[in-house]
């Protein structure tokens, strides 16, 4: 591929220049010396006038085709932008925990930690009160809350 690259290179150049060699004939008489300074002179002057016809009219060229790159560019833009050019990729279904989550969207740098329970008031669990014993021996209840308070006493020490 890289020698037909090269080939195809090689034969624009070779007509590059026999498209110049072709306009020069076409567009520029012989020069003809004679052997006078002042007619070498006038060919001089001559020659700088064609020069600066030239050189404005590149010069207008010039800034035409910036002109016209300019509105093509700014075309373009608005021909994508009314296009939509960007199409929503399908997304895939991924699990993730809400600290990787965070992780991913925020970065490394930031350390989140989404522990939802922290955030959370304690309450204490209301005991159920106990059905109160009917007419059971009074004495079996004095030993049971005996020994709560002894469960007490240990925890003060």
């Amino acid at each position: 591929m890289l020698q037909i690259a090269q080939g195809l290179i090689a034969e624009e150049e070779a007509q590059s220049l026999e498209d110049r060699k072709q306009y020069m004939s076409e567009n520029i008489a012989p020069l003809q010396l004679t052997g006078s300074v002042a007619e070498l002179q006038d060919l001089c002057k001559k020659m700088h006038q064609k020069i600066d016809v030239i050189d404005e009219e590149r010069y207008d060229l010039g800034s035409k085709v910036g002109k016209s790159d300019k509105e093509i560019e700014d075309l373009q833009i608005k021909v994508q932008d009314l296009k939509g050019k960007f199409k929503k990729p399908v997304l895939k279904k991924v699990r993730m925990s809400a600290d990787a989550m965070l992780q991913a969207l925020l970065g490394s740098k930031h350390k989140v930690s989404m522990d939802l329970r922290s955030n959370l008031k304690q309450v204490k669990k209301e005991v159920k009160e106990e059905d109160k014993e009917s007419v059971g021996d009074w004495r079996k209840n004095i030993e049971d809350k005996s020994d709560r308070k002894k469960m007490f006493e240990t925890t003060k020490e």
